[in-house]
């Protein structure tokens, strides 16, 4: 009697694995009934695709909301006792939605912000990707503001003065001079928040979003058989992590090297 439910088997099997002890066949037994039996492959394909997606548009968003945010602490930080009138008002005021946000999304699940978005804010919509890339875009915006701020404050005060004596305005300094510094500085930190995102989206099944995550934990329950396909799974992830890894050393030493 072959393993397994599905009797179709013997008559898909080549000849030689039917041949095979019964403890090797029952392997491949499963591998055939997680991966090719009803082109479950695909589903790994899909949420290959969606991971990828997710993660591009979730950091794209983040650094985008990231540098703003930063802007403002920043700006305050270095300037705000300075300032006079509705200026300052405008800026405080600003300053304190961005430590508010700060505290809420940094402090909070990410998984329970995805909920919140997808199942309250964005309850009839049925974009999942989009949702989903918009709650993971806030969430990483949060940690990428707190990033670039560490690389603007930690310029030298000095080149301020430098962008003021060529004539420079103070939002043409931190265009022309400050951020880019700021952001060579920070840049490995920054790939390393994409690598620590596309990790993070594996939590978008909550939200029926087919991801890898999701689309292991499918066939796992399909198949009856969640070893292989959860493997699977871990087995892709690894990969993504260390080919972005790898990008991320050589960034670092091209930036080393640019220095000397």
């Amino acid at each position: 009697m072959r393993p397994g439910p599905l009797t179709l088997w013997p008559d898909v099997a080549p000849q030689w694995i039917l041949n095979l002890p019964d403890w090797l066949e029952n392997i491949f037994f499963k591998f055939y009934k997680s991966f090719i039996f009803d082109d479950r492959y695909t589903m790994y394909l899909e949420g290959l695709r969606n991971t990828l997606l997710l993660t591009i548009l979730a950091l794209l968003m983040g650094i985008v909301l990231g540098v703003v945010v930063a802007l403002v602490r920043a700006t305050w930080d270095k300037n705000g006792s300075e300032m006079q009138g509705i200026s300052k008002f405008v800026l405080k005021l600003s300053n304190t939605v961005c430590n508010i946000y700060l505290t809420v999304i940094r402090g909070t699940p990410v998984i329970v912000q995805l909920m919140i978005w997808y199942f309250v804010i964005f309850a009839k919509s049925r974009n999942k990707v989009m949702v989903a890339a918009f709650a993971f875009g806030i969430n990483s915006g949060a940690y990428v503001a707190e990033i670039i701020r560490s690389g603007i404050m930690a310029v030298d005060p000095g080149q301020n003065e430098a962008g003021r004596s060529l004539g420079f305005g103070y939002i043409d300094t931190m265009r022309f001079i400050v951020l880019p510094q700021a952001f060579k500085a920070v840049l490995p930190a920054l790939a390393n928040e994409f690598i620590v995102l596309l990790k993070e989206t594996s939590v978008a099944g909550y939200v029926g979003l087919m991801d890898l995550g999701y689309a292991g934990n499918t066939v796992g329950g399909n198949a009856m058989e969640y070893l292989l396909p959860l493997l699977l799974t871990a087995v892709i992830y690894l990969i993504l992590v260390m080919f972005f890894t790898h990008l991320v050393k050589k960034l670092e030493r091209r930036l080393r090297n640019s220095e000397r």
